[in-house]
């Protein structure tokens, strides 16, 4: 084994997912640092791995890359692993290797399993270029300003079953009802489910349906074809202009241009 340490992809649902190189490796390691001891146990419990366990989270990374600095300078051999997935995308990982290549130290990579490659290899896109922006923020506000930072880009993030309904309304709103997105729920597992439709559609499945799991998403890519915001306040001002009233041309932009009603009446309205 040519490194002392190595980042190791382990699987997102399905246990079979890890690669023969990661269980070579990984049967070799000295050390395991990972998110939480109990979920890398099962892992090590299936294939047989003898390494001693330590957390590796991104409340205490700062401080156990002093720890894997000293076991490295002792000779032994370590291996980061997330929870599922690869480290340091969307996990923990980033402190620590930044902490490694300042002392020096020599890191292999063993690819595997990704949440964010699984789900896209599996839709119809026209481009391969899409932006991950990790788990998206919580506000409102921060979603509006992301989404409309990659309105014309694939934008693939994570997000809670708990807040997922909240935050297709949010798409909702600021595309209109016929947004195209994706949703994959539990991927590689038993009850792995992808749906791709209209944003109106997805939402109506998934107040029908239980909503549990795992959650990776995509807006599609809007059409540089498709209107703006700043064509909207222009046609705006003409009707205005013309004496229609707020609320008739929030139903009439709304039609023509098959944009949520509430964004164009909140347009109006400024």
């Amino acid at each position: 084994m040519a490194s002392q340490f190595y980042i190791v992809a382990t699987p997102i649902g399905n246990l079979s997912d890890i690669t023969l190189r990661s269980v070579e490796v990984l049967k070799q390691i000295d050390y395991i640092a990972c998110e939480d001891t109990r979920v890398t146990r099962i892992l090590c419990e299936k294939y047989g791995f003898s390494a001693k366990l330590f957390d590796c989270h991104k409340f205490n990374e700062k401080e156990r890359s002093e720890k894997i600095l000293s076991l490295i300078e002792e000779g032994k051999r370590i291996a980061l692993v997330s929870d599922a997935g690869t480290p340091g995308i969307s996990d923990p990982g980033c402190v620590l290797i930044q902490e490694l290549l300042n002392n020096g130290v020599k890191i292999t990579s063993l690819p595997g399993a990704c949440a964010v490659t699984t789900f896209l290899s599996m839709l119809p896109r026209k481009t391969e270029e899409y932006a991950f922006i990790g788990f998206i923020p919580r506000q409102k506000k921060q979603q509006i300003e992301i989404l409309n930072k990659h309105k014309y880009t694939n934008c693939v993030f994570y997000e809670s079953p708990n807040r997922l309904k909240e935050t297709l309304e949010n798409i909702q709103e600021i595309y209109g009802y016929n947004k195209k997105i994706a949703v994959g729920r539990e991927l590689t597992k038993v009850f792995e489910e992808v749906k791709i439709g209209e944003v109106k559609e997805i939402l109506d499945y998934y107040n029908n349906n239980p909503l549990k799991g795992e959650i990776v998403a995509m807006v599609f890519a809007s059409e540089n074809s498709e209107v703006s915001d700043e064509e909207l306040i222009e046609k705006i001002k003409i009707l205005k202009d013309e004496g229609f009233s707020q609320k008739d041309i929030s139903k009439i932009i709304s039609k023509l241009y098959n944009v949520n009603k509430n964004h164009v009446y909140k347009m109006v309205l400024d």
